[in-house]
């Protein structure tokens, strides 16, 4: 699907802002896409930014409502909607967004390499 500029940047929403493993992701909403938006620690006045639809992440907060201990490699693969969460990158900018609107928490218990989720 053909995505509109114009369209997907009116009326951007600051939604919340979210701590990675080694960086800070700002989550802003407009109609039917959430932008997770990052920025560079080398070089200076750049940064990346994903785009997850709404439509993801209320498919991730009805399926995996209540579920302790969500990873993003788990989400990805245990998805029943491929389409909708695509990689563990994707699912991961999906449990951000999720964090960012309230609907999921950090969990501080684990320190692996992966990071833990605990959607309400």
């Amino acid at each position: 699907m053909p995505v509109n500029i114009q369209s997907l940047a009116a009326g951007l929403q600051f939604r919340g802002e979210v701590s990675g493993m080694r960086q800070t992701y700002y989550v802003f909403e407009a109609r039917r896409y959430f932008f997770v938006l990052s920025f560079s620690k080398s070089k200076r006045a750049s940064g990346n930014f994903n785009l997850v639809s709404a439509r993801a992440v209320e498919h991730v907060r009805r399926s995996f409502a209540g579920r302790q201990d969500l990873t993003a490699k788990h989400l990805a693969t245990r998805s029943r909607k491929p389409r909708l969460v695509g990689s563990a990158l994707h699912a991961l900018n999906i449990l951000y967004v999720l964090v960012a609107i309230g609907a999921a928490v950090r969990d501080e218990r684990f320190r692996d390499r992966e990071l833990h989720f605990n959607l309400r």
